[in-house]
């Protein structure tokens, strides 16, 4: 019996989600079916606040695309699940916190997968890079989503030619965070993911909801489909008793117990 190529634990409210599919970690088409159905049932599970992507093994965070497997039939635009490829991608209604834990090589459909969390921490060993340019494909998602999040001209570098950047040079550009030992990076994961866990679970959706919804409008737009009452997460934030608990806990001195609703 073969063992799942997707690892969880939870802990708290905090589900940790570790990709482990020796040696490098790539995701074919059943891991990527299997990680839409754990995200999926993170983003429908009430009790569950914060996710934490990783690798398993000190090398490889996730090189993207099996290529081994596309050799053996696996079509690339095969039925990649729920959430597109990786599960993250395309997971409509995602309104919850996700930290990608970059533990090494991160490239390709990895680096997507990366892209789609909310915050990336990486170990100082981390690397980056698109090389679908060299296999003559190209990185869909990337191309998307990149250009959005750093400087354009070192996106499309990175688009044109493949090339590598380290996690000091990804630092620079905006595209993580933090970079740490990497021996210590699940715990700084953790320790970030404690303290969202500990916030306003209701906000955070609100937040997400927003920021994705105005990606596509302009400044104006979003803002009058907030007044009007049309993002749903706001609307419920509004309407919910933590919204009176963080008024009570603020007047009376003391730290709000949200409770979800």
């Amino acid at each position: 019996m073969t063992s799942s190529p997707i690892k969880t634990v939870t802990r708290g409210h905090v589900l940790e989600v570790t990709l482990d599919r020796p040696k490098a970690n790539a995701i074919d088409l059943k891991t990527s079916r299997i990680m839409g159905e754990v995200f999926t049932e993170f983003r429908d599970d009430p009790e569950l606040r914060v996710a934490i992507i990783t690798g398993a093994g000190p090398k490889f965070f996730c090189p993207g695309w099996d290529l081994k497997a596309a050799a053996d039939g696996d079509a690339a635009d095969g039925d990649y699940g729920k959430g597109g490829f990786g599960g993250l991608q395309e997971l409509r209604g995602l309104n919850k916190p996700v930290i990608a834990a970059v533990n090494g090589i991160c490239c390709g459909g990895g680096l997507e997968l990366a892209l789609s969390a909310d915050i990336i921490l990486a170990a100082d060993h981390a690397s980056f890079a698109l090389p679908e340019i060299r296999s003559g494909t190209v990185a869909d998602a990337a191309s998307v989503k990149l250009p959005k999040r750093i400087p354009y001209h070192i996106a499309m570098e990175m688009l044109l030619t493949g090339r590598w950047i380290d996690a000091e040079e990804a630092a620079r550009w905006g595209m993580i965070n933090q970079i740490h030992p990497a021996e210590t990076l699940m715990d700084k994961a953790r320790e970030m993911a404690d303290v969202l866990a500990s916030g306003p679970p209701l906000v955070y959706a609100a937040l997400k909801e927003i920021v994705r919804e105005a990606e596509a409008l302009s400044f104006q737009d979003a803002m009058n489909r907030i007044t009007k009452s049309q993002f749903e997460t706001v609307e419920k934030l509004y309407r919910s008793e933590d919204q009176l608990e963080g008024a009570r806990a603020f007047a009376e001195g003391r730290d709000p117990v949200w409770k979800g609703h």
